[in-house]
């Protein structure tokens, strides 16, 4: 009797939950529960917290200047100025993420849209 009997369909979003999910959340548990007891302003977590800071900003600029699929139609200039607007969001909305992301995504589409195939 196997799980996907009733509808084989799943099978793949099952695979995901177990394979790619639970593992990581699984992690994310037990890391709540250590962080507990550290200052925020700790040296190893300030450590911890620019090196996070720092490979999420890597990852932004090789998505931004080597761009694969849809977002290489976009020009360069325009995924700069994307950044640029989502720089300008944040700290405009006191320092809101949100703001930030949809300031981006905006330049981003309407680049996209207006220049795009």
């Amino acid at each position: 009797m196997s799980v996907f009997t009733g509808d084989p369909t799943l099978a793949p979003y099952l695979a995901l939950i177990v394979l790619g999910f639970l593992p990581s959340e699984i992690w994310r548990v037990i890391a709540v529960f250590f962080a507990r007891g550290i200052d925020e302003e700790s040296e190893i977590f300030l450590f911890v917290r620019s090196v996070a800071t720092v490979l999420l900003v890597g990852v932004v600029v090789k998505i931004v200047l080597i761009p694969s699929h849809e977002l290489a139609i976009v020009p360069v200039w325009a995924r700069v100025a994307g950044i640029a607007a989502a720089a300008v969001a944040f700290f405009a909305a006191r320092r809101s993420v949100f703001a930030a992301i949809l300031a981006g995504e905006a330049v981003i589409v309407w680049a996209a849209w207006h220049w795009g195939g």
